[in-house]
């Protein structure tokens, strides 16, 4: 701490002290209201000498992170390097294994976040127990992942395997399917 600083923290324990000798935080005037300017003054002095202590107390804690990072052996260095690297190798692994699972049950990459487990059979289990929260119990398709029953929707076009090869069937399938006109009379 510079000489400056060291005079502006006494300086402010001085004010401080001053406004703490009053007894109240504000003095009544002869009319028996307070005198509210002498109250502030003393909580302004409490803040200053807060905050040259506070600059102090980052300035200390700075220099003594910087010496014990200059203290440290070249060995200590590496060592915490090297915890570092295995703790992100670990964390990759991780999740590594999470999409591999993920990936063999057919789960999205948002569902494979919430998958839980230290191993690969751990989270086998847990990706089990979330289908499982998904499908219905009364799945008559066979598609144990769809909650929803399966539509035959047909698109405008068909596949060749599904038209008869009968003109007069086909033709019945079409106005089967076409929407109905209103017919003049």
């Amino acid at each position: 701490m510079t000489d400056e600083e060291k005079q502006a923290a006494a300086d402010a324990a001085k004010a401080a002290e001053k406004a703490n000798a009053k007894d109240d935080d504000a003095s009544p005037d002869t009319d028996g209201e307070h005198d509210y300017k002498a109250g502030e003054a003393k909580w302004k002095a409490m803040s200053r000498k807060h905050e040259a202590d506070a600059k102090t107390n980052r300035d200390a804690a700075k220099k003594l992170a910087e010496i014990e990072e200059a203290n440290k052996t070249e060995a200590q260095k590496a060592a915490d390097k090297a915890t570092l690297s295995d703790r992100a190798a670990a964390d990759a692994k991780q999740e590594l294994a999470r999409l591999r699972v993920a990936m063999r049950k057919g789960l999205t990459e948002a569902q494979a976040k919430r998958l839980i487990g230290a191993t690969e059979e751990e989270l086998e289990a847990d990706a089990d127990e979330l289908l499982s929260s998904f499908t219905t119990k009364d799945a008559s398709d066979g598609d144990k992942h769809s909650a929803r029953p399966k539509e035959k929707l047909r698109s405008g076009s068909t596949n060749a395997d599904e038209l008869s090869d009968d003109p007069q069937q086909r033709a019945r399938d079409y106005y089967a399917t076409a929407p109905s006109r209103p017919t003049k009379q």
